[in-house]
């Protein structure tokens, strides 16, 4: 049965993908389909890391000896003066795993 689903949901997926990929199948999305799209992607990643960065031990942490949240900040801030993604996460990576170091919660 768990085969079934995995095989299933992958087909679903691919097919998903293939229909608005391939450049030969008539089907088109209007520009305020496209631009509403737009909003799926830091959505999804903010519905990911929201509960990562504000609730790390399973309740609501806005300390500042909270790691994740201090670190995001410092990521935030990164993407937003180095325009880079790939360094901004190499940076803010390291000053998370530093500030665990230093603060002994390794």
């Amino acid at each position: 049965m768990i085969w079934v689903v995995i095989i299933g949901m992958g087909t679903l997926v691919f097919l998903n993908r293939y229909v608005f990929l391939e450049p030969r199948l008539p089907v088109r999305l209007g520009s305020n389909v496209r631009q509403f799209l737009g909003f799926a992607v830091p959505g999804m990643l903010t519905a990911i890391c929201g509960p990562i960065v504000f609730m790390p031990d399973r309740q609501l942490n806005l300390h500042l000896d909270n790691p994740y949240l201090i670190s995001s900040a410092v990521a935030v801030g990164l993407v937003l003066f180095t325009r880079n993604t790939l360094l901004s996460m190499v940076l803010s990576m390291t000053f998370f795993f530093l500030l665990r170091v230093c603060t002994g919660q390794v």
